[in-house]
């Protein structure tokens, strides 16, 4: 597939500067240019890659300045971060879809399989299954008996959603991932630890993206909620009863505790865990390996540190915190000073 720089600009509403019929075919990062790539700057430390970079066309923000002539033609927009965005999105939904079902899987009987879809070798579909449209289920993949999937859902290979699991439409969970496992749940007793039978579902609302080797565990009653426009990143773990909210996104091994509640739009760095039972209020903004232990009410606060405190506050603390070592050899000096004092 092939695109001048004007079908290009007419698409995102960019302004050009240079060949409006310079021709892309792939994408490319600016510092590893080539012929035939579109590139995108909007960090201002690679501007000085757009000098050199042998890409034919690079989107560019409308308030960058450039210090000299350029190579490759420029498409000036407000925001080349979205506008590559918007093309790679175009650019995947053109490539082809699979289709067909393969004739290594397994589709039950009693399940019901939507038009358009495609379920590779080896996959497995369960009792009382139902998969909507347009749905591509790779190798390998589990669903297990009277869940229900939606359209446009993309469930990529070894991917285990375990019975009576819900998920919506254009929901796409990538390799690894378990949906519905038996949550944490044990009673302990004189002789050990009694199972506590896990006997509600996981339900994943629209446009969710989960990615691989996550897991969310099924509730003990009820459902663990991942809502609409959420995207989890690889090796989360998300506990029985838990509930994320809408467009939250969280990084790599961000792990929720049972029961805990989390809003609407929040952004969660790596590696932050929060214990059970909390309630996350809308907008929260968590920094890396943060540990939450108390329900945040304030929206749209951002956090830091473990236990998490109000990241302004963390940071003062901080700065103290790093010149312990001389604070404590000053005290000392000063120990001595009184006592030598004291002894006249």
């Amino acid at each position: 597939m092939e695109f001048t720089a004007k079908q290009i600009a007419e698409l995102i509403q960019g302004r050009i500067e240079g060949d409006e019929n310079a021709v892309v075919n792939t994408f490319a990062k600016i510092e590893e240019g080539k012929k035939g790539a579109i590139s995108f700057l909007s960090n201002p430390k690679y501007t000085h890659y757009v000098y050199d970079t042998e890409s034919s066309v690079v989107l560019i923000d409308e308030e960058v300045k450039l210090e000299k002539p350029t190579n490759a033609t420029l498409i000036r927009v407000k925001n080349a971060y979205e506008c590559v965005a918007k093309l790679l999105q175009m650019y995947d939904a053109m490539k082809p879809k699979k289709s067909g079902i393969d004739p290594l899987a397994f589709i039950s009987p009693k399940a019901k399989v939507g038009e358009n879809c495609y379920i590779g070798a080896f996959a497995y579909i369960g009792d009382g299954v139902e998969i909507g449209d347009g749905c591509q289920i790779y190798p390998h993949a589990v669903i297990y008996d009277n869940a229900k999937v939606g359209n446009n859902c993309i469930i990529y290979p070894n991917v285990s959603i375990y019975h009576d699991c819900r998920l919506g439409n254009n929901v796409t969970i990538h390799s690894g991932s378990v949906i519905g496992a038996d949550g944490f749940g044990f009673a302990p007793t004189p002789d050990g630890f009694d199972k506590i039978p896990q006997i509600g579902i996981v339900t994943i609302e629209d446009n969710v993206e989960i990615g691989a080797n996550t897991c969310i565990d099924r509730s003990t009653m009820g459902s663990t909620y991942i809502r609409k426009g959420a995207k989890l990143d690889n090796l989360i773990q998300v506990a029985h009863n838990a509930e994320v909210g809408q467009n939250t996104v969280m990084a790599a091994q961000v792990g929720i505790a049972g029961s805990t509640k989390v809003g609407n739009w929040c952004m969660f760095g790596g590696q932050v865990g929060i214990a059970g039972h909390l309630n996350i209020a809308d907008g929260t903004q968590v920094g890396a390996q943060a540990g939450i232990t108390n329900s945040i009410k304030k929206a749209e606060a951002p956090i830091l540190g473990s236990p998490a405190i109000d990241a302004k506050a963390y940071m003062k603390s901080y700065a103290v915190f790093r010149r312990l070592p001389d604070i404590y050899q000053q005290l000392s000096a000063l120990k001595k000073e009184v006592e030598q004092l004291k002894s006249k």
